[in-house]
């Protein structure tokens, strides 16, 4: 089995696949992804009987994570042709995206599932539910509030007013600049929707965006830590801390190493290499991932598989900040 990284031309040739996998998107949707998202983004592909049977894109964002900026992948369009499943390819495709992942530095990846429990295996564990907040008609009686499509002309002045008012509430969000939303608006002209600003007093106050028919639900956001020294370097203390544990990664074999954690409020966390015999834990990484995104708490993530703690290590944990202050609201 050859896995293949696609070329920028050859990124258009995977476009049947998505056609036939993803056949609820719209042609003009699919013009769009087709168009911009492809220009700087990573396809994984292999191929079968001179074709691409299966493939798995990597969307590259920037996020702001706990006050500073990272580069982190979003996976979208994991696909497999009907006729070339139960072959394994999904996993292969998961298993070299992940492990170039953590050649490229990247400290986490994120998906949307269609189901959680095909990337559970893989050690994706759920964090968070997207918050869509969509343009409504009754929306145009809010008193002193006027509302306008939103042009080329908005994206700095939105993407600084986003900027600004998600980290006031937010430790993780893909941070905006023109760009993204000079990208954002045509995404939703794709579906025959628009951006709407929402302004008070001539400043913005608010965006949301609209379609003809509004999605219903809140979709499920999963990560995987690809790089746990990263990963935990991101994090802030409550308190003065110092903690060892060992960390298992049947994925990233680099992950697997013990750790010593010390710092204070002040310094934040300092890593260090540390010894199995003064370990007072073991933690999967998904166990992980769970804890440091604020889906579990210490005494939670006790009962995951293959998870020891000793009591003094669930107090010392207690003193890590999680990164629970989530928005990551991106379709693809």
């Amino acid at each position: 089995m050859e896995i293949k990284k696609l070329g920028q031309k050859e990124r258009q040739d995977t476009r049947f696949l998505y056609e036939e996998i993803f056949s609820e998107d719209s042609e003009s949707f699919t013009d769009y992804y087709y168009t911009e998202k492809t220009r700087d983004n990573q396809i994984y592909a292999i191929e079968e009987d001179g074709r691409i049977r299966s493939m798995l894109h990597l969307n590259p964002y920037r996020l702001w994570v706990n006050k500073s900026r990272k580069d982190a992948d979003y996976i979208v369009a994991v696909a497999t042709q009907k006729e070339y499943r139960r072959k394994g390819y999904m996993a292969a495709l998961l298993k070299r995206s992940l492990k170039d992942m953590y050649k490229d530095g990247k400290a986490f990846t994120f998906l949307m599932p269609a189901s959680e429990s095909i990337y559970q295996p893989f050690d994706f564990r759920t964090v968070y539910q997207q918050e869509r907040r969509f343009y409504r008609e009754e929306d145009e009686k809010l008193p002193g509030v006027v509302i306008t499509d939103a042009s080329k002309a908005d994206c700095r002045e939105l993407a600084e007013f986003a900027n600004r008012e998600l980290s006031k509430r937010y430790q993780v969000f893909a941070v905006r600049d023109e760009a993204y939303y000079q990208r954002l608006i045509r995404e939703f002209e794709s579906e025959g929707g628009r951006l709407k600003i929402f302004r008070r007093d001539g400043e913005i106050a608010d965006c949301r965006g609209h379609y003809p028919e509004q999605e219903e639900g809140k979709p499920k956001i999963m990560v995987r830590i690809i790089d746990v020294r990263r990963m935990l370097m991101s994090l802030s203390l409550r308190s003065l801390a110092g903690l060892c544990f060992c960390v298992t990664d049947p994925l990233i074999e680099e992950n697997n190493r013990c750790i010593v954690i010390t710092g204070t409020e002040f310094s934040g966390v300092m890593l260090m290499d540390g010894k199995a015999e003064n370990s007072e834990g073991t933690i999967s990484v998904a166990a992980l991932a769970s804890f440091v995104f604020g889906a579990k708490t210490a005494e939670d993530v006790c009962m995951e598989d293959g998870v020891v703690m000793t009591e003094r290590l669930k107090s010392e944990l207690k003193k890590v900040i999680p990164l629970s202050g989530i928005y990551l609201n991106e379709a693809v």
